[in-house]
């Protein structure tokens, strides 16, 4: 299983980490659905229990200009090569997008045979969900 976002913010860029920015909730929901304390455990230690869970995180854009965080102000984007994927991780099934910004590549996805589904974000942004909401869409999402 895939996750991809759109592309890392100011705060994940300055950390060199995913999902940097404290109030993402993204650790957060993503230790709930697979059991482990993911905001609570250093970086690589969080990295190393998302593996462990067969779940990989990436970005849909290889770079782009963006005057802040928000993925509205995304500008001149660089998509990654996703058609690589099938190549690269053969047995991938699931690709994720984690919002909707993500989710504008969602047929090039589905078009390459993956089942493909569309999160809630977990940006500080998208308050218009509660947290319970957004994590019963992730766990009903990342289900095995």
């Amino acid at each position: 299983m895939l996750i991809l976002g759109s592309f890392p913010s100011t705060a994940s860029l300055a950390a060199q980490q995913y999902y940097a920015h404290p109030q993402n909730q993204f650790w957060r929901i993503l230790g709930d659905v697979i059991g482990q304390p993911l905001k609570e455990i250093d970086y690589p230690q969080r990295i190393a229990a998302v593996q462990a869970a067969g779940i990989a995180i990436w970005d849909v854009f290889a770079s782009c200009e963006r005057a802040g965080s928000l993925d509205t102000a995304i500008r001149a984007a660089v998509p990654n090569p996703l058609a690589a994927l099938r190549e690269s991780a053969p047995a991938l099934r699931r690709i994720c997008f984690n919002g909707r910004m993500a989710a504008r590549r969602i047929r090039e996805v589905e078009t390459l045979g993956f089942e493909a589904l569309v999160l809630p974000s977990t940006s500080p942004a998208h308050a218009g969900m509660s947290f319970a909401e957004k994590l019963a869409r992730w766990r009903d999402a990342l289900r095995p």
